[in-house]
């Protein structure tokens, strides 16, 4: 079956005839994000908890193929439809470490199935649930894979790369990802009700590369810039990125452990309008509510805890706004350093950094 176009999708939800199974894989989050909510979208938000479902790799494990086809055999409740996300489902299409190395090692064998695979998947394509939508949402794919062969070939695939043709781009395919991202940044601009100038587009498209993330942050941080104008010129992207500072990585966990939530969200929004990932931030905020938030008040880790796994568990399965999303985490943890009196105390900056900060956040 041919790769959707995100247009094509997009017009297939719209018009609520969606294809009974999907395999969205890529690398751009928020196309990813865009097309799950989407998909919960075919279903009346009342409704929604009776009949969407997300079903997680990275805690059900080997359960989670077989967990996910069970789910979508079930027949939805007083709704017409019933969709059921299978997340992070690389880690069954694209294993790592020993499992990868002896899957290549069969790559040539039709029996090359995937260490987890049940076998559920492709039994489940073959005779999928009319009433049902079956979204597997995965980073990267093994296309060596029978499963991710049946997929391909029986499900409905749309590859979200942003502006490269799959995971790694090629030196020779940066010009046709300049021209991309300038074409986007114009459809951007338009769709605001805007124009950006050639040359602007040239050097906000330069200074993305291949990176879809910093490309929308920094049309962002313009429209932010130029506010009510209907044009965005160059002088506006230089102002832009001219602006732009170095920030201390750290500087959201320091303003948290002393309870100034003001600050704690300022520096939060400076790193997201900066490209920060929100995985990343996350990883930061957890290094801290795990490795120093004991030695400064043990009374909070509990609630922390409990407000960083929500988090996370929102983040894998698109339940909000990840800015929102890290924005809520934040006042919560920042209300805990207030309630226990640690407002008026500076923390020792050192005390806060491990030795690599850019390495946390990776999942």
């Amino acid at each position: 079956m041919p790769v959707l176009t995100l247009a094509a999708v997009r017009a297939q939800l719209s018009a609520g005839r969606p294809a009974p199974v999907y395999l969205l894989v890529g690398d751009d989050e928020r196309e990813v994000a865009d097309l799950m909510a989407g998909f919960t979208g075919l279903v009346e938000e009342g409704l929604r908890p009776f009949n969407v479902e997300r079903v997680h790799v990275a805690e059900r494990g080997d359960d989670a193929e077989a967990a996910a086809i069970e789910a979508a055999r079930v027949l939805p409740m007083m709704a017409d439809r019933r969709v059921v996300f299978l997340l992070r489902a690389e880690r069954l299409l694209k294993p790592k470490g020993r499992r990868a190395a002896q899957l290549e090692a069969d790559a040539e064998s039709e029996e090359a199935v995937g260490p987890a695979a049940s076998g559920a998947l492709e039994a489940y394509l073959k005779s999928p649930e009319p009433l049902s939508t079956l979204v597997v949402v995965a980073a990267d794919v093994n296309k060596t894979l029978r499963p991710v062969k049946a997929l391909y070939k029986l499900a409905s695939v749309v590859e979200c790369w942003g502006l490269k043709d799959g995971r790694e781009a090629k030196g020779w395919e940066l010009p046709v990802i300049q021209r991309k991202a300038e074409t986007w940044l114009k459809q951007a601009a338009s769709a605001a009700g805007a124009a950006i100038d050639a040359d602007a587009a040239r050097l906000l498209a330069e200074r993305a590369g291949a990176d879809m993330g910093r490309l929308r942050a920094d049309f962002e941080r313009l429209q932010l810039y130029v506010g009510a104008r209907p044009r965005l010129t160059r002088a506006d992207a230089e102002a832009v990125i001219g602006a732009e500072t170095s920030q201390d990585d750290w500087a959201v966990t320091g303003a948290i452990e002393r309870g100034d939530t003001a600050e704690a969200l300022r520096q939060l929004a400076l790193q997201l309008d900066a490209g920060g990932v929100p995985y990343q931030i996350l990883g930061q905020l957890g290094y801290f509510v795990r490795q120093k938030l004991p030695g400064v008040d043990p009374r909070r880790v509990p609630a922390a805890v409990a407000a960083l796994f929500r988090t996370d568990l929102d983040l894998k399965s698109s339940g909000g706004d990840p800015r929102v999303l890290l924005e809520r985490l934040v006042v919560e943890l920042s209300a805990g350093a207030r309630s226990s009196g640690a407002g008026g105390r500076r923390p020792d900056r050192g005390h806060l950094r491990p030795p690599s900060p850019r390495t946390l956040g990776g999942r």
